[in-house]
C-alpha cells in the first residue's frame, strides 16, 4: 500500500523558515518523482517543487525559486522541502504526491497534507 505522510507544517512569521517532510512507503522510492503541491483557500492546487528520486534533479515553480529547496534521503524514503523567506502568500495546505516524472504534474498518490500559515 502506497503511503505518503507529510509533517513539519505550522505557523511562522513572514521571513521565517519551515522544513516539510514527506515520508514515503509502499513503492520503490528510486523509480519515481516526488512532488510538492499546495492549495490555498479558494484556489486551485498548484505545483511547487519536484525531485526525481533517481538522480536528484529538482524543479521549482517560479514563485518559490531562490526560497524553497527540495532534497531527498533515499535511505529513509523521505523528501524534504526547506522553505525560507516565507511570505503570507505561501500560506496553504502543502501536499506531497508521487508520480512518474517531474516533467508532468500527474500524481498517482497523495499524502494527507500539512498546513503552513505565514503571518504578516
Amino acid at each position: 500500500e502506497v503511503q505518503l505522510v507529510e509533517s513539519g507544517g505550522g505557523l511562522v512569521q513572514a521571513g521565517g523558515s519551515l522544513r516539510l517532510s514527506c515520508a514515503a512507503s509502499g513503492f520503490t522510492f528510486d523509480d519515481y518523482a516526488i512532488h510538492w503541491f499546495r492549495q490555498a483557500p479558494g484556489k486551485e492546487r498548484e505545483g511547487v517543487s519536484c525531485i526525481s528520486s533517481s538522480d536528484g534533479s529538482t524543479y521549482n515553480a517560479d514563485s518559490v525559486k531562490g526560497r524553497f529547496t527540495m532534497s531527498s534521503d533515499n535511505a529513509k524514503n523521505t523528501v524534504y522541502l526547506q522553505m525560507n523567506s516565507l511570505k503570507p502568500e505561501d500560506t496553504a495546505v502543502y501536499y506531497c504526491g508521487v508520480g512518474s516524472s517531474c516533467l508532468d504534474s500527474i500524481v498517482g498518490y497523495w499524502g494527507q497534507g500539512t498546513q503552513v500559515t505565514v503571518s504578516s
